[in-house]
């Protein structure tokens, strides 16, 4: 069976030196207080446990999982909720982790849905963020990177359920 790697676009080292400048960022920002990660499935889990090492403070970990393109490849312009947190997140400094954000139609989303729950704080880290594509201005309290306009997997993202184990971001070209 012929295998295929895509392009690296952020190598693994370039990856490993953000989160621990991220986990740093955190942890200063938080100085002491307990911290609650929310990882946002799936995409989110391999930064997400990165740069959980990388946070010196009492940290809970939650997760969610949210839908926006059911059966299609285009957003619905709809987000559905198909995993929930099991905390309440009331008066809590919740993180929510996400793998990129491009239109921030999720992201404008979850932010609103945990408002309503009353947390302390709600802060978003995102690894990767798509300024040109986006139409649903959020505020990224912490940014790993900001790209071009490429459909990138790797590194927890994506095509079709493969490619998310990649060590690194890369590109996948439509040739291959």
């Amino acid at each position: 069976m012929e295998h295929f790697y895509p392009e690296v676009y952020i190598s693994e080292e370039d990856l490993s030196l953000r989160i621990a400048e991220i986990g740093k960022a955190i942890t200063d920002d938080f100085q002491g207080e307990e911290v609650t990660i929310v990882c946002v499935l799936k995409g989110a889990f391999m930064f997400c446990s990165d740069l959980l090492k990388k946070i010196d403070l009492p940290v809970k970990l939650d997760f969610i999982q949210l839908s926006s393109y059911g059966e299609g490849t285009v957003s619905s312009g709809n987000v559905k909720i198909e995993m929930d947190v099991s905390d309440s997140l009331k008066n809590q400094n919740v993180i929510i982790v996400e793998d990129i954000i491009d239109t921030g139609l999720t992201m404008t989303t979850l932010k609103e849905m945990f408002e309503v729950r009353k947390p302390k704080s709600v802060k978003v880290a995102s690894l990767l963020f798509k300024p040109s594509r986006n139409t649903h201005p959020v505020d990224i309290d912490y940014l790993g990177f900001e790209i071009e306009d490429k459909f990138v997997v790797g590194y927890g993202l994506d095509y079709a359920g493969r490619f998310r184990e990649l060590p690194y971001v890369g590109i996948l070209n439509a040739g291959n």
